[in-house]
């Protein structure tokens, strides 16, 4: 029997899925399916999702600094020095040196990242993350380098490297997260320098260039059977030598001052540098993705009362349960409590 006989009832979710942030090529077989993207329906969602993010941005950016504009539309990223009163950081960062919170942890190879949520719990024990996670100017910018309405999530994220383990890390190949514009947020609560596992951005990649689309389109026709399984569920990867086919782009380590904000579109080709001694990066970190087809330049779910500071608690409590339910361990383990700065527990 065919997928399709066997799975029929399945396929109504598959087609809303099309029309909607879905970008996995091995679980949705619409998404992946070889002759529709012959045809162009990958090539097509990331035209589209590129238009409408463009429509939306000449809303989003409206109280937006022209400089950051600018720096955005021709890097792809925003870099915000001091983007907190000194007072203000200096409470944040003794703060999460010193108290634990409930924290989540996720090992990938050599690499483990901790995630405290910013939610009502975190905001009681400490208010001036509120600084941070209801700041209006950071979250237009996150808005706008997303090219999506609606609020971001905020959590504190620490990484730690650990080299010594010899397994790769995922996050270090240079990739893109989905095939449409997101944003991801960093306010980096210590300096970053080129040694300490820095954020490296492509500058530049985040444009819809002809190349692009182009490589694009031949990724599409291959992805749902790519052994590399975050390229086959919709994060591409990509090689030093591909890259240098798609223009003069040169990947840059984002190395900072503490107290600076990045934003960056992470439809660009970013990754996470190789540590080559033991780490430890803590920052206050955003994460925006909507659904790249809305046209309007805002989101009803992050508006529904008692949801907005509740959705990454939401999100963790349905993954455990689902995790439960087929019998694994959860992708983000509980590890209890503890400091940003703790020794990990994984």
């Amino acid at each position: 029997m065919t997928q399709w006989s066997v799975q029929w009832w399945r396929y109504p979710g598959y087609a809303f899925g099309v029309l909607s942030n879905d970008k996995s090529f091995r679980k949705n077989p619409l998404i992946g399916h070889p002759y529709l993207n012959e045809l162009g329906l990958h090539r097509e969602r990331v035209r589209l999702a590129a238009g409408i993010a463009r429509n939306r941005r000449k809303f989003l950016g409206r109280s937006l600094d022209q400089a950051e504009r600018e720096q955005f539309e021709r890097d792809g990223f925003v870099i915000r020095e001091n983007a907190l009163a000194p007072d203000v950081f200096g409470r944040i960062r003794e703060f999460l040196k010193n108290e634990p919170l409930p924290a989540r942890e996720m090992r990938q190879g050599q690499t483990v990242t901790r995630m405290i949520p910013i939610g009502p719990q975190a905001l009681q024990r400490l208010p001036d993350l509120a600084h941070f996670s209801n700041n209006r100017s950071i979250a237009d910018l996150v808005r706008y380098v997303g090219g999506c309405g609606g609020d971001p999530i905020y959590y504190i994220q620490t990484v730690i490297a650990e080299p010594a383990r010899k397994e790769a890390d995922p996050q270090t190949a240079l990739h893109a997260d989905t095939f449409h514009s997101t944003s991801k947020a960093w306010l980096f609560l210590d300096d970053v320098g080129p040694e300490d596992g820095p954020f490296v951005f492509v500058p530049g990649s985040h444009k819809l260039t002809r190349e692009r689309i182009e490589w694009e389109y031949r990724q599409s026709l291959i992805a749902s059977n790519d052994a590399r399984a975050h390229h086959a569920d919709g994060s591409f990867r990509i090689t030093p030598e591909e890259l240098s086919k798609l223009g003069d782009y040169s990947p840059r380590k984002v190395t900072v001052p503490a107290n600076t904000l990045v934003v960056a579109d992470t439809y660009a080709f970013h990754s996470r540098a190789v540590s080559f001694r033991p780490t430890v990066r803590v920052e206050l970190h955003a994460y925006h993705r909507g659904n790249p087809f809305n046209p309007l330049p805002l989101s009803g779910m992050s508006m529904i009362p008692g949801i907005k500071d509740r959705r990454l608690d939401i999100f963790l409590a349905m993954s455990d349960r689902k995790a439960k339910r087929d019998g694994r361990i959860p992708t983000w383990r509980d590890v209890g409590e503890c400091t940003a700065y703790s020794e990990p527990h994984i």
